[in-house]
């Protein structure tokens, strides 16, 4: 029996020695020598929503453009109702006439041929300083103006016609975006042209989509995965509050016409995920194990990609829930623009759109 302890003992103290030298390279993590585990402010466990569908209707979803986009994050219509526009991993915007995509505009000036078209979104990755990424895509219905963040130049904006556009801000009290290491929320006023922080200290915020009424707006946090409603008017005005916790991780948000909410949902949240959201030391032991990036994604999101997107009401309700559990037809959805009787999705990880017609959609209201 000691023989046999102190074997135990000796193969754990090879894993941890191991574990923390990383000697051939081979964790999730072994490029970032100075990587931190925090923990994330999770609901508890059972008050997770576990309402499904069952009969996995986004696999009815209508594959468009194969690897004609590359990571086609945001859709958007312009105020006149064409489109899709889009943003894809090689910096550009895209213009979709009815018959085929062109380019519309970019938020790199520095384009060359590194940024060329190239066969998957990954293939961008090591050149997206340079060439842009553009993520949020939203028209001033007004002006027709295009508000765009991009994850490296910040919030930009383009006219009507296109081309290149203008920075509008990088910074918000002198805090550089490619430089924080806590997410905020912010706010840009184009009659000042000043950018307010509104919240600090927030995991990884996403997604921001107003009211219909305009007295709130609703943004997504990925890392607790719920959903926070900001008070615009009225005596709440200036806070914020939980407004719906999610199943999984959320990406983008987006408002219909009658004021619901569609969130996009990276995956469902696992128990995997969920123990090592709460106890960061385990989290950074497990990713220093010799496990790669892939393997340690498909741990986090349960094996294989697959797409879920949620309805929620004015009061945080949800009213509808579609997905491809099986990952068969959607794998991934970064977000979801109801529009003329369709959901269109794209995907910040996928070389292709969906559409999913709502006539298949049993609806909760």
């Amino acid at each position: 029996m000691a023989a046999a302890g102190t074997l135990a003992g000796i193969f754990f103290l090879t894993v941890a020695l191991y574990c923390g030298i990383d000697p051939f390279k081979h964790s999730a993590i072994s490029d970032f020598p100075d990587f931190e585990a925090f923990k994330v402010d999770l609901a508890p466990w059972s008050e997770i929503p576990a309402h499904r569908d069952a009969e996995n209707r986004l696999q009815k979803s209508e594959i468009r453009f194969l690897n004609q986009v590359q990571g086609p994050e945001s859709v958007a219509f312009d105020p006149l109702g064409r489109g899709p526009y889009t943003g894809v991993a090689d910096g550009r915007i895209l213009f979709w006439n009815g018959e085929s995509w062109s380019d519309f505009a970019y938020t790199s000036p520095n384009r060359s041929e590194l940024c060329d078209p190239k066969p998957s979104p990954l293939s961008y990755l090591k050149n997206e300083h340079i060439c842009g990424r553009p993520l949020g895509l939203r028209f001033d219905k007004k002006t027709g103006d295009l508000y765009i963040a991009d994850a490296y130049f910040g919030l930009l904006k383009v006219g009507p016609e296109g081309g290149l556009a203008t920075p509008l801000a990088t910074e918000a009290e002198g805090v550089v975006f490619s430089a924080e290491d806590s997410g905020r929320l912010l706010k840009y006023n184009p009659v000042t042209q000043e950018t307010t922080v509104l919240i600090q200290n927030l995991q990884f915020p996403n997604g921001v989509s107003m009211s219909k009424d305009g007295s709130f707006f609703v943004f997504c946090e990925l890392s607790p995965s719920r959903l926070r409603r900001y008070w615009l008017k009225g005596e709440k005005a200036g806070t914020s509050e939980v407004f719906a916790i999610l199943p999984g991780f959320p990406d983008n948000i987006r408002t219909n016409e009658k004021g619901e909410f569609w969130v996009a949902i990276h995956s469902r949240r696992t128990w995997y995920s969920y123990i090592c959201g709460l106890y960061p030391k385990l989290r950074l032991f497990l990713l220093k194990l010799p496990i790669s990036a892939k393997i340690q994604f498909l741990l986090t999101i349960g094996g294989r990609p697959h797409a879920l997107i949620i309805k929620y009401s004015p009061d945080g309700e949800i009213i509808e829930v579609l997905e491809d559990s099986q990952g068969k037809v959607v794998k991934a959805v970064s977000e979801v623009e109801e529009k003329d009787g369709k959901l269109w999705m794209g995907s910040v990880l996928m070389p292709f759109m969906a559409s999913f017609g709502l006539e298949d959609c049993i609806w909760g209201d």
